[in-house]
């Protein structure tokens, strides 16, 4: 059944946002306030261990980088285009939505929650490559393996910044959905080198959520995500 994988990380999202939820009602303030510390110094360093992969390549023996100039026009022209865009306030809508609809209008972190685990199980290669799989060789091997991990990742979340972050199977599901259908399409395009280049630029932006949660709203992460079609762009003529 094309979509498979998708329901099946969803479901698991969704597992790890009730076991979250359960845990955290036992947490103490202090307590949610250290592990949303954590999770932040832990997205911090699984982004820039994915950046590193990418970047430091061996050369005769010593250690190089690669993909800078990709990184900066793509982050640059990127980020511009979000902010016109304004998809981080589109976005912060939607979940201000969510949180009225979901009868959340206590909850002082659901927008933080939502935003920040939406991006955090939302981008990256394992987002794009695993629908694609899914829909064009009925393999959900990728999206199982990503939904074991989303759901420690949510379950962490959802512990620390409530259950806000459970919402992110929402947009999580359309945006696999989407590549689900447009597996043919966007399918030939995923080359060795665009998925280098995606990996590097999206590996950029978990950094990026992870200072967010680590120390406070600093980067305007969603107004980046155009600079993740840019770096295919690049690959493609690079």
């Amino acid at each position: 059944m094309i979509g498979m994988g998708t329901i099946i990380n969803a479901a698991l999202v969704l597992l790890g946002g009730l076991m979250g939820f359960l845990f955290g009602r036992a947490l103490k303030d202090s307590y949610q306030d250290i592990m949303v510390k954590g999770c932040g110094l832990s997205t911090i360093f699984i982004g820039a261990a994915g950046t590193f992969k990418q970047m430091l390549v061996i050369e005769g023996g010593a250690i190089g980088t690669t993909g800078e100039m990709m990184l900066v026009i793509s982050l640059c022209l990127g980020g511009l285009a979000g902010e016109i865009l304004n998809i981080e306030g589109n976005l912060e809508r939607f979940g201000e939505w969510l949180k009225i609809k979901s009868h959340s209008e206590g909850d002082s972190r659901f927008i933080e929650g939502f935003t920040s685990a939406s991006f955090t199980i939302c981008i990256g290669a394992m987002a794009i490559i695993g629908p694609m799989n899914d829909a064009l060789y009925h393999d959900y091997t990728i999206l199982t393996t990503k939904g074991i991990l989303d759901c420690i990742i949510i379950m962490a979340l959802t512990a620390a910044l409530g259950k806000g972050a459970v919402f992110s199977v929402i947009p999580m599901a359309i945006w696999q959905g989407l590549m689900t259908v447009l597996a043919g399409v966007v399918g030939p395009l995923m080359t060795d080198a665009a998925l280098s280049c995606l990996s590097l630029v999206g590996n950029v932006l978990i950094f990026g959520v992870g200072v967010n949660l680590a120390f406070g709203k600093r980067i305007k992460v969603a107004n980046y995500l155009p600079a993740l079609i840019i770096a295919v762009i690049w690959s493609m003529f690079g």
